[in-house]
């Protein structure tokens, strides 16, 4: 897992919101938090990697209680210092470890933070904390990108992500391993600045494997939060994976 000082410090942290703007759309969000709701009912919802509050923060406002696990005392910092955010339980640590008290009808991670994890292990291990997390019935929420290799010229292994006057995003794709690595380079006061993530990206089917591992089984899965169907040419997706009651057994 990335950790604190490497990738989402203060540095990070004081310019999140406003780098991803975009995601804070209401034509972004509210469809994100109309189906949260609707998947958590009356129960309680864990977030993984919540942030800066993006989506906990407006689900907490629909009568929701949140509690969320959380790497970077930075961003959580942030999440803070907004309204509500006082409001909302956060345990600092790894997700792919950390345990935090009582069971959820929802575990969600978003925005393509599995691929956080660059090894198949600590996803598969992220996979099997959340289901321990889950009460029986309860459901596992991802929203990732599916992988475009397709889209890449024959040869190549650089995608541009973000184009902009004053932003440029790349990714830099290893088939081989499944990791890449993107780059971002920003004008700040006059100035290019450079971070570099690195990412692990995985298949749906992949991910299904790993729900099973951890004793869940795929419930639904679209390319969007708007529930539109998933097909060959989607460029991400949003799954729903379920813990099953006790006694039966994945794959029955």
């Amino acid at each position: 897992m990335h950790d604190d000082d490497g990738y989402f410090d203060e540095r990070v942290a004081a310019r999140y919101d406003e780098s991803e703007a975009e995601m804070f759309d209401p034509a972004v969000l509210d469809p994100v938090i109309d189906l949260l709701v609707e998947i958590t009912g009356s129960g309680r919802a864990l977030e993984l990697g919540i942030g800066t509050g993006r989506i906990a923060l407006p689900l907490a406002q629909r009568g929701v209680p949140v509690h969320g696990i959380e790497l970077s005392n930075a961003m959580v910092g942030r999440l803070r210092a907004k309204s509500g955010g006082e409001d909302i339980g956060v345990t600092i640590g790894d997700f792919t470890t950390t345990a935090v008290d009582g069971t959820f009808s929802v575990v969600y991670l978003v925005f393509n933070t599995i691929m956080n994890l660059t090894t198949q292990a600590a996803q598969v291990a992220c996979f099997r904390n959340a289901a321990a997390h889950l009460e029986p019935g309860g459901c596992f929420v991802i929203e990732v990108g599916v992988p475009g290799l397709q889209r890449l010229p024959p040869g190549e292994t650089i995608r541009a992500f973000e184009v902009s006057e004053n932003k440029w995003g790349f990714d830099e794709i290893d088939v081989a391993t499944q990791r890449l690595t993107s780059h971002h380079f920003e004008i700040v006061d006059g100035t290019v600045e450079r971070l570099s993530i690195p990412f692990r990206y995985a298949w749906p089917s992949e991910l299904d494997l790993m729900a099973q591992l951890a004793g869940m089984r795929l419930r639904e899965r679209w390319s969007g939060w708007r529930r539109e169907p998933f097909t060959g040419d989607s460029r991400q997706h949003v799954s729903v994976w379920a813990k099953p009651p006790p006694g039966h057994v994945v794959g029955q």
